[in-house]
């Protein structure tokens, strides 16, 4: 029963740290767009590999 008295600030601890990071990374901007990275990658070079010319030397 007494480890309930150290177990259970320190849950309420990590859980804050979780609630903060949260809230930081939210305020900065990291969840602003999911979508558009992932996509990005599948249009990086498909074009613009296909359409220059090779580089003479």
């Amino acid at each position: 029963m007494s480890v309930l008295y150290l177990v259970v600030p320190l849950a309420l601890l990590v859980v804050g740290a979780a609630v903060w990071a949260f809230v930081w990374a939210s305020g900065k901007g990291q969840f602003d767009d999911l979508d558009t990275p992932a996509l990005r990658m599948l249009h990086d070079d498909g074009e613009a590999s296909q359409n220059t010319p090779p580089k003479s030397e």
